[in-house]
């Protein structure tokens, strides 16, 4: 009775302790929070047994080794909708404080309605008083490019690259009304003479066009069934028209929406994906896209379960790509974010509570953690462009989503916008676990670097440097270099290299070499600066950052347990002799 009652006694400590550290954020909650993405203890705890119910599904096949194309820019985007802005000061406006906050990319709607109103190559706007004559004649008549050439113009300005959003088709399109603003054109080659309209204007300085918007979900295929077929024709067509005006044109596929709906308005983007590549469309795009929202738990939320959506829901976008032999491509999210919306059904009538709800101070601090956590476990994942920055005014304020915003139509910063300046301010770029090209936005490179073209290069071009730095972390670094000439020279953390790289051989045309420079036993942060022999350049393809910590660590593991066996072994046995005399 004694022993039971010291048994109940040490579990009623443990027990009083571990709900101290609930109650106080400790250790335990951080490391539940860690795996589940929640913060509330009841939520912790039953996320913990769906995160251990990880183990019961098959594990996706992501391919983290892969080189990936389009993963070496800047990753921070915010998407704008600058076309609202009546004023040009506003937009110029909102283009700085973007600028400022050290975002490298605006996604821009380039609505097709508001560039070609009227009719089939029509590209005037016609449809305001401008000179309050109350006629609408020819004084009133502007280019309706003029709008999107500043925007083009104010974005180059502040060093903002752009992906130009292709949707919305204008009336005219659809000779009946009924199938809805949003479906496509009745006559697919109207949209294909739309993009290839926008390409050819501002060629050479837009280079990245998404196609469409949602086309697996009401109602953006508009008052009829969503159907991936008709996509992939829409696609198709406008991939192969885009690349004629500029084969350097990146296509960026439609943003799929998040839903585990299979009807035939809301379709899983899981099956209407998989439906794209059942028709051809993967040569279609070079960028895949989907939306990359936390809703209800946090970035850090690792439960893997194909029915509940989370921000690694891109997840299972990966796997499907990488089963369809598609896993050279990336993934970019064309919107992500926490929805910061009042809790008060009153105020918000539309959509109430179908993004999740947190406090503006919450959605502050998960998007920062959600873009570190991208760059340090999803070497596929590319922009994540936050949702959104801006609204003209305030009369959505009653629907939802108008609180995804960062800052208010006055121009008041939210803390969104401050956590997200301070955090691009601060965060250190570093090269974590995947393939990464030279041309990586987070190497530094000599001013006599040159980009070089091969075929046998991993996607065709690789960079001729004097001098290459990088932080990275991991235990391995391989270096991709040219074959021809000496192998580069190598500093790491401060000190030239004295040890002796593990180089493989040659690839088959003999133009490339690997050479493995092993770092640390365990996984940390190494700076490394690549120089060619003597200061003569050196052309580098890629990098490859290796994380081999537990192929490290699981021989030393097996080894202590063997020995402790052995050791544990020998002590009974001397106590069993012990007592026997």
């Amino acid at each position: 009775m004694r022993r039971l009652r010291l048994i109940l006694a040490v579990l009623l400590a443990l027990a009083i302790l571990f709900a101290a550290d609930l109650a106080t954020h400790g250790l335990a909650w951080s490391w539940m929070e860690s795996l589940t993405g929640e913060e509330a203890p009841v939520a912790q705890l039953r996320g913990l047994v769906e995160w251990l119910g990880n183990i019961t599904r098959p594990q996706l096949r992501t391919e983290p080794l892969t080189p990936i194309q389009y993963v070496d820019a800047n990753p921070y985007g915010v998407n704008t909708f600058l076309e609202q802005e009546v004023e040009v000061a506003k937009r110029d406006r909102q283009v700085e404080m973007i600028a400022e906050a050290g975002f490298g990319w605006i996604r821009q709607e380039f609505p097709w309605e508001d560039i070609e109103i009227h009719a089939r190559g029509d590209f005037e706007d016609r449809r305001n008083d401008r000179d309050g004559d109350g006629d609408i004649d020819s004084a009133d008549v502007i280019s309706a490019w003029d709008k999107y050439d500043h925007i083009v113009d104010v974005a180059q300005q502040y060093g903002l690259r752009i992906q130009a959003r292709l949707s919305n088709p204008p009336a005219w399109t659809h000779a009946d009304p009924a199938i809805g603003d949003k479906a496509p054109p009745d006559d697919v080659q109207d949209f294909v003479n739309y993009a290839v309209a926008v390409a050819e204007r501002y060629k050479g300085r837009i280079q990245h066009y998404q196609i469409w918007n949602e086309p697996n979900i009401y109602p953006e295929w508009g008052e009829q069934p969503v159907d991936p077929l008709a996509y992939i024709d829409l696609l198709c067509r406008t991939y192969d028209a885009l690349k004629a005006v500029d084969p350097k044109i990146v296509v960026i596929s439609a943003a799929l929406a998040p839903t585990i709906n299979l009807t035939d308005r809301n379709l899983s983007d899981y099956v209407f994906l998989q439906r794209m590549y059942d028709a051809g469309g993967a040569r279609c795009f070079d960028v895949m896209s989907t939306q990359g929202y936390g809703f209800f738990s946090g970035p850090d939320d690792q439960r893997m379960r194909p029915t509940t959506l989370t921000f690694s829901h891109h997840l299972y976008i990966r796997d499907i790509m990488v089963a369809n032999g598609d896993a050279a491509k990336p993934i970019w999210l064309a919107e992500a974010a926490w929805n910061a919306q009042p809790e008060d059904p009153a105020l918000v009538t539309s959509q109430y509570g179908d993004f999740g709800i947190v406090s503006e101070d919450e959605a502050a601090r998960y998007m920062p953690l959600a873009y570190a956590r991208a760059q340090q476990e999803w070497p596929w994942l590319g922009v994540i462009n936050y949702w959104f920055f801006k609204q003209a005014d305030d009369s959505r304020r009653n629907q939802s989503w108008y609180y995804f915003r960062m800052i208010e139509p006055d121009f008041t910063p939210l803390p969104i916008y401050v956590a997200m300046r301070e955090y691009i301010a601060d965060a250190q770029p570093v090269l974590y676990s995947g393939v990464h090209q030279a041309e990586d936005w987070a190497i530094e490179r000599a001013q006599d670097t040159a980009v070089g073209q091969s075929a046998t290069a991993q996607f065709g071009a690789y960079i001729s440097s004097s001098e290459v730095a990088l932080m990275a972390y991991g235990t391995d670094v391989i270096v991709r270099f040219a074959s021809a000439g000496s192998p580069p020279e190598v500093t790491l953390d401060g000190t030239v290299w004295d040890g002796q790289p593990i180089r493989a051989a040659s690839d088959a045309q003999g133009e490339w070499s690997d050479m493995r420079l092993p770092m640390s036993f365990l996984a940390q942060a190494h700076t490394l600066r690549i120089s060619g022999a003597s200061g003569s350049p050196v052309a580098i393809d890629s990098f490859t950052v290796l994380d081999r910590s537990a192929q490290h660590l699981i021989p030393l593991v097996v080894t202590v347990g063997i020995a402790g066996v052995v050791l544990l072994h020998a002590v009974v046995a001397s106590l069993r002799a012990r007592s026997r005399t």
